[in-house]
């Protein structure tokens, strides 16, 4: 080891030596960072209370799949409550578990759901203000905007809104398919949610936000995806393995691809000899031996059906020594 030790001098001349240079006297005016080829650095503020977990690929692939599972769910509350039903999606946002619950009124239908077989739980919030109508229409009622009741719901309106959370659980369960295959179920409803914690409060969770439109009635509807739940999916939508919903041309690949996967299927076939109406005392009578007159004639063509569709026309014989039919004509019956 060395035992030469600088001297003071030698300390302020390394000092001096790392400073930067001076600019000569004759140049007084600053350089412009514009005009200079210096790189630009962008600042973006982090707030360590609300760190984002979820890509913006996987956010975007949220917003593409719960879109398409808006319009549907319009459709099937459409079909249930007999009335023009619109759903559009609000928001896809990422946010904290205590922020998500602090954002809903109290009281509210707040269902706790378990998402099988993904581990934890999600929730599925439908606003009261939506509800009353809706349970006044399933009852023969109209639907009105002017529902004032802030209650919980009572165990008959629970029974009755559990018809609307099971259209939304099998729509997502269908959203959800090319991701995971899930079974949805609903473990219990609270009127609180605050007294309902599925996940620590700083836990990160995807609130997606929908709009109710039925009559003059609106309301929100929220579904709360807490991130730990999902993350062992997040590769699949990543890989954008999920479906899309706006239109795309196939090309040959994908036609070869589909044409393979439908020789391999099965789709049962019917043969239809004759159809002819008996009295009910008549049917009891039958034994065997008796004959059942018909209508047609015995040289007349059988439909033959193929997935409950009738597509072609054939006559009866025997192959081999089995019964068999041969097809005479093909039946263009596409809608």
């Amino acid at each position: 080891m060395s035992d030469d030790v600088l001297s003071r001098s030698d300390v302020e001349s390394l000092l001096q030596s790392l400073e930067p240079q001076a600019k000569p006297s004759g140049d007084s005016k600053k350089s412009d960072p514009k005009k200079s080829g210096a790189p630009k650095m962008r600042i973006l503020a982090y707030d360590f209370k609300r760190p984002e977990r979820v890509g913006k690929e996987q956010m975007r692939a949220l917003q593409s799949l719960h879109d398409g599972f808006s319009r549907n769910l319009g459709a099937s509350l459409s079909a249930v409550l007999r009335s023009m039903v619109e759903v559009r999606l609000i928001s896809v946002d990422q946010l904290t578990y205590s922020e998500f619950v602090y954002s809903l009124t109290i009281p509210t239908c707040f269902n706790l759901l378990k998402p099988l077989p993904l581990e934890g739980n999600w929730v599925l919030d439908i606003s009261p203000a939506l509800l009353f109508p809706i349970i006044d229409r399933m009852l023969g009622g109209g639907v009105s905007g002017d529902s004032t009741l802030k209650r919980p719901l009572s165990e008959i309106e629970l029974r009755l809104a559990t018809r609307i959370s099971n259209v939304f659980l099998r729509e997502l369960q269908t959203a959800w398919f090319n991701i995971v295959e899930m079974n949805i179920e609903v473990e219990r409803v609270e009127s609180n949610p605050q007294l309902v914690q599925i996940v620590p409060p700083n836990e990160v969770v995807v609130m997606v936000s929908f709009e109710l439109t039925i009559g003059q009635v609106r309301g929100m509807i929220n579904l709360c995806i807490p991130y730990n739940t999902i993350e062992r999916v997040n590769s699949k939508l990543t890989s954008n393995s999920w479906i899309g919903y706006a239109s795309a041309r196939s090309n040959v690949e994908t036609k070869t691809q589909l044409l393979q996967r439908l020789d391999g299927s099965e789709a049962e076939v019917i043969v239809t000899l004759a159809r002819s109406k008996i009295k009910t005392s008549d049917l009891f009578d039958l034994e065997i031996g008796d004959i059942i007159s018909t209508e047609k004639d015995t040289g007349e063509p059988l439909e033959v059906e193929v997935s409950n569709r009738v597509k072609f026309l054939a006559s009866a014989g025997a192959f081999k020594g089995r019964k068999a039919i041969q097809i005479q004509a093909l039946l263009d019956k596409s809608p």
